[in-house]
């Protein structure tokens, strides 16, 4: 089951409608979407290292203008907003992020956009706060750039062996992979 799953993603990242789909993926992502771009970013520069760093260009632009959406979810829809942070288990979400805002301000925005904790959560509670909208876009360049750049930079670089290592034991890594999931949504859970 991996194994095709592995193949199907591997030849999507191929696929002349890649980035595209790359694109949707990183905008959806920072304001409703569950899956990360990282699941097409990492498969899309192994399939093509010379484009990995236009990826990460791609997956950093995407973000940050998905999350003005966010930012204007939290703004103007705020019912909206609401909604998607009970879906994502934070049904006291408001609350907590505005003190967070409060307290740390910036640093939430720049110690989020580097985590794998889900980038909307921070984008829709910035606009419920009503963060400083041109301090948000610029840490938020700076955050999801850095992460983009520097997954793009370690698959470039390193991938190949990487790669290799990783489809020949593709099935325990796949398992270990949904393990490390499940521990980090747990995380998220119990410690937010």
């Amino acid at each position: 089951m991996f194994r095709k799953l592995y193949e199907w993603v591997m030849g999507l990242a191929r696929s002349r409608h890649a980035p595209a789909s790359l694109f949707v993926v990183s905008f959806a992502e920072s304001s409703f979407f569950p899956i990360p771009p990282d699941v097409m970013l990492a498969p899309m520069v192994l399939a093509n290292r010379n484009k990995a760093f236009v990826y990460a260009g791609i997956c950093t632009i995407a973000s940050v203008l998905g999350g003005l959406l966010g930012y204007a979810i939290g703004v103007f829809l705020e019912p909206v907003g609401q909604f998607i942070l009970n879906v994502f288990g934070h049904p006291e979400g408001k609350a907590e992020f505005q003190k967070w805002f409060d307290e740390w301000g910036l640093g939430v925005i720049l110690v989020k956009g580097l985590t794998p904790i889900p980038y909307k959560l921070v984008t829709i509670t910035a606009g419920f706060a009503q963060f400083s909208l041109f301090t948000f876009i610029w840490a938020s360049i700076v955050t999801r750039g850095a992460r983009f750049f520097l997954v793009a930079a370690i698959l470039k670089y390193f991938g190949p062996a990487m790669l290799e290592e990783f489809e020949r034991r593709l099935n325990l890594y796949s398992v270990l992979l949904l393990i490390l999931l499940v521990s980090g949504i747990v995380a998220i859970k119990v410690f937010l």
